[in-house]
């Protein structure tokens, strides 16, 4: 939480910021929902508190949200959280599974269970290989290749090209990355063709290497690079 001053964390900040990047050009966010001590969590109370402000902020902005295991390590405690979302007021319209973590066929299957379209996040080949073998391969809304920090341009290009060639035509893309990898994955997603996404989680600096402001200066970058692109 205390990485960047910006980060937005209780239910009326994000719904503000929200509303800032959506005026940037996004046209969906993804969330992370934190508790009181500004940690990731899948707490269906706090999830419910924080997407009804943003939906009053926002309207009709497509909503999606983690369920990365770093928030909730029991896959048995993941899913039965996610299957609690059922009966919230604001449900999130998608949500990403990590498909490398144990208990992601299950977390998957919770969240369709309760009308949730789900993501697949491949972060790696191991991961690619078990989502190809899952079950729920098909059902899923999209995948997003998420590129690891620490690589230059060219190294996140071709681990970015390994992967894609591994997924194949299997769904809908969104390829993005961190810290040294963001702005080399957007660029790429923009010459492809692909989805792609930028914020606070990802990168805390703009392609120069300037701190960001916020995530609306870092969605009002991406759109101009993706236009020209």
């Amino acid at each position: 939480m205390g990485e960047h001053p910006a980060l937005p964390v209780g239910a009326v900040d994000v719904a503000r910021d929200v509303l800032a990047v959506v005026a940037a050009g996004a046209d969906a966010v993804h969330l992370h929902v934190k508790d009181e001590r500004g940690d990731d969590t899948l707490d269906g109370p706090t999830l419910d508190t924080v997407l009804t402000a943003v939906r009053r902020s926002a309207p009709g902005v497509p909503i999606g949200v983690t369920t990365g295991a770093w928030a909730l390590p029991d896959p048995d405690l993941r899913v039965a959280a996610v299957r609690s979302w059922g009966g919230l007021t604001a449900r999130p319209d998608f949500a990403s599974v990590n498909w490398h973590e144990e208990g992601a066929d299950r977390v998957a299957a919770a969240l369709l269970e309760i009308g949730v379209g789900v993501e697949a996040g491949l972060w790696h080949a191991d991961g690619v290989r078990a989502w190809l073998a899952s079950p729920y391969r098909d059902r899923c809304l999209r995948v997003l290749v998420e590129l690891p920090g620490g690589l230059g341009a060219v190294a996140a290009e071709d681990e970015a090209a390994r992967l894609l060639e591994m997924i194949g035509t299997h769904g809908d893309v969104l390829l993005h990355g961190e810290d040294e990898s963001a702005w080399p994955a957007l660029r790429m997603a923009g010459r492809l063709g692909l989805s792609t996404r930028i914020g606070l989680e990802d990168v805390l600096v703009l392609p120069d290497g300037r701190p960001a402001a916020d995530n609306a200066e870092l969605v009002r970058t991406a759109r101009r690079l993706l236009e020209k692109a």
